[in-house]
């Protein structure tokens, strides 16, 4: 390969890293906070189990968005690595991404799986769809999330990077965990395993939420089921095509000799990943008419028109004088 298509190649990495990976970033940021904004507001979502998943979906998001997709720019895109420079920032960061990656993924997993079941005709299935378990099933995930991070915390390390042996990174310096990293991690963890329950789940909740309208059952959760499923089932949908393409890319890089081009499919391919942790919020608004109403509601009668209101009454106090 010629010095100019070379050079080329890095230097698309780096367009595509910093203006495609901003965009996702404030993007991401900015729906998450929005999404945090109607689940929490609204006693509709706080007390529904599946918005419980979404909600702590898009907090694990913007978790990773700060974490895993600022560290993916400032490293791709400007060339500087952080976690070279200190032990401890190497160590939190990863132990920080796989973190909100997995609660991400998990959550969303639980909330397709969650309509499955709310939308089931068997009335025992039901059951299994509530808050409170809602809260014990994600409590005893995030604990043993918490324990699957430790490996990572102790065998990512400062080292001598192989590329610029005058440049220090942060790399896995156990053999037996890079397997693990590089295929129980990346390929199972945050690919196959959530892409397969993602498209099973969708499909038997598409199938249940095409005959709710003929069971008996009251009006207003009828529509939130129906509101919650196709919100979900679109999600599931822009997972799926993201997981897939990711999926694709790493066994076949896996395979092929590192090149510049390669990097470059590479960093391009773990960019496009990221789309899925900044897309939640801007899907709900496109699918749901009652997402979208819900969402004006919040901002405007929820926040706007309460800070009008305190506005109002701070200067219709008259203040005090007291006689001397």
């Amino acid at each position: 390969m010629s010095s100019s298509s070379v050079s080329y190649f890095i230097n698309l990495s780096h367009v595509v890293t910093i203006y495609f990976g901003l965009t996702i970033l404030v993007a991401g940021v900015v729906g998450g906070l929005l999404n945090l904004t109607v689940f929490l507001s609204l006693r509709t979502f706080r007390q529904n189990s599946c918005a419980f998943y979404l909600t702590i979906m898009s907090f694990a998001n913007i978790i990773h968005l700060m974490t895993g997709l600022t560290s993916h720019i400032v490293i791709n895109g400007y060339g500087i690595d952080w976690g070279g420079y200190s032990i401890v920032y190497c160590k939190v960061r990863l132990y920080l991404i796989q973190l909100s990656i997995l609660m991400s993924f998990t959550s969303i997993c639980l909330a397709i799986i969650d309509q499955f079941l709310a939308t089931c005709h068997n009335p025992f299935y039901h059951r299994w769809s509530n808050i409170k378990l809602a809260r014990y099933i994600l409590i005893g995930f995030l604990l043993f999330w918490l324990l699957h991070g430790i490996p990572f915390a102790l065998y990512f390390n400062v080292v001598i990077s192989l590329i610029n042996i005058n440049q220090l990174t942060c790399a896995v310096t156990n053999v037996t965990f890079q397997k693990y990293f590089n295929f129980g991690f990346v390929l199972v963890l945050i690919g196959i395993l959530p892409l397969t329950i993602m498209t099973l789940f969708a499909l038997l909740a598409y199938t249940n939420v095409q005959t709710l309208g003929y069971r008996t059952i009251p009006l207003v959760r009828r529509e939130l089921d129906k509101q919650l499923t196709h919100m979900v089932l679109v999600q599931a949908i822009y997972s799926f095509c993201i997981l897939l393409q990711y999926v694709i890319t790493t066994v076949v890089l896996y395979y092929v000799s590192p090149t510049d081009r390669t990097n470059f499919i590479s960093v391009l391919s773990v960019t496009i990943h990221n789309c899925y942790f900044a897309g939640a919020f801007y899907i709900y608004m496109c699918v749901s008419k009652r997402f979208r109403q819900q969402f004006k509601h919040v901002l405007y009668h929820n926040h706007f028109c309460k800070q009008i209101r305190r506005k109002i009454i701070n200067n219709q106090t008259l203040p005090q004088i007291s006689d001397t």
